[in-house]
């Protein structure tokens, strides 16, 4: 984008076009074609962050008179999806969604529907999120939910399932996709990654930040999105964990995957690519959902890194350290975010 195209947005609002530019580009979109049927779901948690501290520092050092005239549409979630509207001329409905580390999920999942239901024939989709802010990082490590064991050796500080881990490591982005129905995308000759098969969603319903510890939201989430997609849980070859190197989430997502998919777990290969990434809140999930995508379609299963000894209570094959080839037809990415809520995308080759 222009530099002043850039200076009108607040940080995860660029990211958000950035990345929908690039995934427009990538599906070989012009604009023409039925802008009207062409909608916008984007998962967002905390917007704009760090323009809100800059116009409360300014209020209280100098008064309302000397805050940052944009203020509030620069703050507000929804700006992602209207700058995204605005740059590439669509004019179905753009929404966003907030369910927390969930969102970029849950968006891709409610984008499927908005497809299936014929409200759209193009949903471009996903999360974003800018909250490394003087902010933010003072009330998640309050929460006790930071790595601060490994400041010295930042590159190990993520660790998902390993005895060592001691928290998340924050950071930043967004995943964009586009999504077509069938029909549409065969019409226009589209060069198709893969298939949203399923989406299934759920509410832990048991505390503001943690999950409940038998995991029996996010297993209820597993399941809906296999029996949204019509398949059986051993067709599943692959899972994205949401794995977030927090002594509570680890485990707790251990239970989900054993519950789910039964004597089957110990056959697929799971893993958490934000050993790698870094836990990007809202763009997690969506960022997630493209790995599985690259992962079908390259037959390549990402590794765990950091994952030097698995705690006693992580007891699957998580890909420790290196990623390894093998046939992968279908995956499925899970995403879990405070308030309970819990999402997951089944996404498999496409025919």
């Amino acid at each position: 984008m222009e530099r002043k195209d850039a200076r009108k947005m607040a940080v995860f609002t660029q990211y958000a076009v950035a990345a929908a530019v690039q995934a427009w580009r990538d599906a070989g979109l012009d604009g023409k074609d039925t802008p009207e049927k062409t909608a916008i779901m984007i998962g967002n948690g905390i917007g704009g962050i760090e323009i809100f501290e800059e116009s409360h520092k300014k209020l209280l050092e100098s008064g309302p008179s000397r805050m940052l005239p944009m203020t509030v549409p620069l703050m507000i979630m929804n700006e992602a999806a209207g700058n995204i509207a605005m740059r590439l001329n669509v004019h179905g409905p753009a929404f966003t969604n907030a369910t927390a580390c969930a969102s970029g999920t849950d968006a891709i999942g409610m984008a499927l529907d908005m497809i299936r239901c014929g409200r759209a024939d193009v949903v471009i989709t996903g999360g974003t999120e800018a909250a490394i802010s003087e902010f933010a990082m003072g009330g998640f490590c309050m929460l006790k939910a930071l790595s601060t064991a490994y400041n010295d050796t930042p590159q190990k500080a993520s660790r998902p399932f390993d005895k060592d881990r001691d928290g998340f490591v924050i950071a930043e982005g967004a995943g964009i996709m586009i999504l077509e129905s069938e029909e549409h995308a065969k019409a226009r000759g589209a060069r198709i990654h893969a298939e949203l098969a399923g989406y299934g969603a759920s509410c832990d319903a048991y505390h503001l930040t943690s999950p409940d510890p038998e995991g029996t939201g996010g297993t209820l989430a597993i399941n809906r999105a296999i029996a949204d997609a019509g398949i059986k849980p051993q067709d599943i070859a692959y899972y994205n964990a949401h794995g977030t190197s927090t002594q509570i989430n680890d485990p707790t997502e251990t239970k989900m995957v054993k519950a789910a998919f039964g004597e089957h777990a110990k056959k697929i290969k799971v893993s958490s690519t934000k050993a790698m990434t870094g836990h990007m809140i809202a763009a997690a999930g969506a960022v997630e959902a493209i790995i599985c995508t690259l992962a079908i379609k390259d037959n390549f299963f990402p590794a765990t890194m950091n994952l030097d000894e698995a705690a006693p209570d992580c007891d699957l094959d998580y890909v420790p350290n290196k990623g390894v080839s093998g046939t992968i037809n279908a995956a499925a990415s899970a995403s879990l975010g405070f308030g309970g809520h819990n999402g997951c995308l089944i996404i498999r080759r496409y025919a």
